[in-house]
């Protein structure tokens, strides 16, 4: 009999080893994990999809393209603003998981119970301490466990409020960096736009000058080679012609990338030539410039995005000073259960169970102090970075008005210089007609007349620039809907009609968020 016990140890050998096998498998399949590189076959399907998505309902380009025709497919399809819009969704959907986490608890579990021998108990004498010679078996080896419990945490509840306040905060914050980057967005679309249609315009006449040029250049190759002329002045000449055909490619170089730039911001195909419409070039001074400084600084206060989102992070600071001084007290729980459990040795196999409980951590007396400090700490880095925004938004407002009206002096002087240089290049065009002027006089007046008019489509861009900026500083912004909701032709028409409406003092309007 004292080798009992041992006799049952050559029988628990194989499953021990069976154990510790299953053990080791598991661990080498959760350690074999290795890095696994993309390669072309599985790039391919996925470029070829994102492809697809990037033009899925864009509208095709019909027609020359206007400058709110272009502000509204970037509104629409500019694949950066879908991002943005998809991020505020996010935020959103966000809140709605949050406000789930102020619920009760619902918890169903269910089980099953082996063991390999008997529940065995013995009892003890509380006189004399011997132990009952009775054995008694008090749990089947198998059993089968079930319940259904809800629980409801004061605690959670107020953290859970608080956090949701939070999230819709942020769901606001969201929102005003959509507005930002909108407002970037039309500034973008603005500047390329205006090089697109100096582009188209100049297109024609740089080819043309250009040939012209060279065609000089040979010629006086051609007299140098005959000796008809002093080799120093042909030499010169040809510098001349050479320095203007630098000047010409440099204009191609520059107005190359503009079609380009401009089909990246409207989601057209890239590489496409988009014509742009023939666009009203008067010289009046921008209608921004009509309001005062005063009412200017007002709306930006009111609108300006960046000081919005400070204002929204002020108050998520202020509801975490809340988070914090509910933590700090006791916790309130309530739970009521139906549990059920198949051991036949149970007298009562299902039964319902409730209960009241109370905690509280005792450590929260001595940092209680501290925690509240921190909090109170971050509302006063939220206000202090709200009224450095705020500081930012007014200078902001004045530096963008000067640029503006400095951009505005500059389109006019370059209007009139390129007023003047065409009509130099009429005269000189006459002039050579009737042999008294040589064709390097009229290729340099043609590159002349060529960058003034460049210069002025670059003024011109400057001043739709720093006119976006001024906008964008005072938060203004065009009184659109939802961008899914609408075609495109209407979203036109409702940039054309909110370009007058965008200045007014109203709170900034929150676009719904599409699919």
């Amino acid at each position: 009999m004292p080798n009992a016990p041992h006799s049952a140890s050559p029988r628990r050998a194989p499953l021990r080893t069976l154990i510790a096998a299953a053990t080791a498998v598991m661990l080498t399949a959760c350690a074999n994990i290795r890095p696994v590189p993309l390669n072309a076959q599985d790039l391919q399907p996925v470029n070829v999809s994102d492809r697809s998505a990037m033009v899925q309902d864009v509208e095709p380009l019909s027609g020359p393209l206007t400058l709110e025709e272009a502000q509204a497919r970037a509104l629409k399809y500019n694949l950066e603003r879908r991002a943005k819009l998809m991020e505020e969704a996010l935020a959103l959907r966000q809140l709605d998981v949050t406000q789930l986490d102020m619920l009760p608890k619902l918890v169903a579990q269910a089980g099953y119970g082996w063991r390999n021998n008997d529940r065995i108990s013995q009892s003890r004498n509380a006189e004399n301490g011997d132990l009952s010679p009775s054995r008694f078996i008090s749990q089947e080896r198998t059993h089968a466990l079930s319940d259904l419990t809800v629980s409801w945490s004061l605690l959670d509840y107020g953290l859970g409020r608080v956090a949701a306040h939070q999230q819709a905060d942020r769901v606001l914050i969201a929102g005003e960096r959509r507005r930002k980057a909108m407002h970037v967005l039309m500034q973008d679309v603005r500047t390329a736009y205006w090089r697109a249609a100096s582009a188209q315009k100049l297109r024609d006449d740089v080819a043309r000058t250009i040939t012209m040029a060279e065609e000089a250049l040979d010629d006086s190759r051609k007299a140098e080679s005959e000796r008809l002329r002093n080799p120093i002045d042909a030499l010169r000449y040809q510098r001349q012609v050479l320095e203007n055909l630098r000047l010409l490619e440099a204009i191609n170089q520059e107005l190359a990338s503009a079609n380009i730039e401009l089909g990246t911001l409207i989601n057209a195909p890239i590489g496409g030539t988009i014509r742009i419409a023939d666009v009203d070039q008067a010289t009046t001074t921008p209608r921004t410039l009509e309001l005062d400084i005063g009412t200017m600084e007002e709306l930006a206060l009111q609108q300006n995005a960046d000081l919005r989102e400070q204002h929204y992070n002020g108050r998520v600071a202020r509801e975490e000073v809340r988070r914090t001084l509910v933590r700090l007290f006791p916790n309130i729980s309530l739970n009521y259960g139906y549990k059920y459990d198949s051991d036949r040795y149970l007298v009562h196999n299902d039964w319902q169970e409730a209960g009241v409980q109370m905690s509280f951590n005792l450590f929260n007396l001595l940092t209680a102090d501290t925690q509240m400090k921190l909090a109170r700490a971050g509302v006063a880095l939220a206000e202090q970075r709200r009224v450095a925004t705020q500081m930012a938004v007014v200078t902001q407002v004045h530096l963008a008005r000067l640029q503006l009206v400095n951009a505005h002096k500059q389109f006019v002087r370059a209007d009139a210089i390129y007023l003047t240089d065409q009509k130099i290049t009429e005269h000189t065009r006459n002039r050579e007609q009737a042999l008294a002027q040589s064709k390097l006089d009229r290729v340099s007046n043609e590159v002349s007349t060529i960058l003034s008019l460049l210069r002025r489509y670059q003024a011109l861009a400057q001043v739709q620039a720093a006119e976006s900026r001024l906008l964008a500083s005072i938060g203004a912004e065009p009184a659109i809907g939802s961008t899914d909701d609408v075609s495109l032709p209407e979203l036109v028409q409702q940039i054309r009609r909110g370009t007058d409406m965008s200045l007014r003092s109203q709170p900034a309007q929150t676009v719904k968020v599409g699919s």
